[in-house]
């Protein structure tokens, strides 16, 4: 008897020993402002390049231009939600001309949550390596936008992580607008505005 207490008593110590896990920050957000509805950014495909909307078949180009995006283990498991929430007409692809190869993506989703009910997403923004510096971000970017817009969304915002820089520069010159919904943000979004260089004005910024 003296024993099964003793050996609980440890068990229970051993278990009040373990480290607490340490909770994942959230992702950053932007919002589309909504005193820009009826402006959106309008961008040309560029020359070398042509647009096309998905279509069955296009998954294994389509893992393999997020592998190379930075995106790994893309599999129909994964794809599978997004396709639930999938715009008619929201998902839309870059090929270049000369080679057909698929170089660039982005989805409008239907994507309400408490912080944003109602609302919509630019998601899944992907541009192969090869073929960036050429605006091919904010092309597709642009054209979910149009198409959320379009559809009557109203709340309309992207997540995305302090570390992609490059990404982030692209939505603040769109007219993207940072949203501080936690204490962290403003903090975060101070450090990612100085190594971009962009001015931190979070006053100027829609609530």
């Amino acid at each position: 008897m003296l024993r099964r207490i003793i050996h609980r008593l440890h068990t229970i110590i051993e278990k009040f020993d373990q480290p607490a896990a340490v909770p994942q920050a959230a992702e950053l957000q932007m919002i589309w402002p909504k005193a820009r509805l009826s402006s959106p950014p309008s961008l040309s495909v560029p020359e070398d390049y042509v647009m096309r909307l998905y279509k069955q078949g296009d998954e294994t180009d389509f893992f393999s231009l997020m592998e190379r995006a930075g995106y790994p283990n893309w599999s129909r498991v994964e794809f599978e939600p997004y396709l639930q929430k999938l715009l008619p007409d929201g998902f839309f692809f870059l090929f270049h001309r000369q080679t057909g190869d698929m170089t660039a993506t982005a989805m409008a989703l239907h994507n309400p949550s408490p912080l944003h009910p109602f609302g919509g997403t630019l998601s899944c923004v992907a541009v192969d390596p090869q073929h960036q510096g050429k605006g091919l971000g904010a092309v597709v970017s642009s054209l979910v936008l149009c198409r959320l817009i379009a559809a009557g969304y109203q709340n309309i915002y992207l997540c995305t992580d302090d570390w992609r820089l490059p990404a982030i520069k692209t939505y603040l010159k769109m007219g993207w607008e940072p949203l501080l919904f936690q204490d962290d943000m403003y903090e975060r979004w101070q450090r990612v505005c100085a190594q971009l260089n962009w001015h931190f004005t979070p006053e100027a910024w829609s609530r």
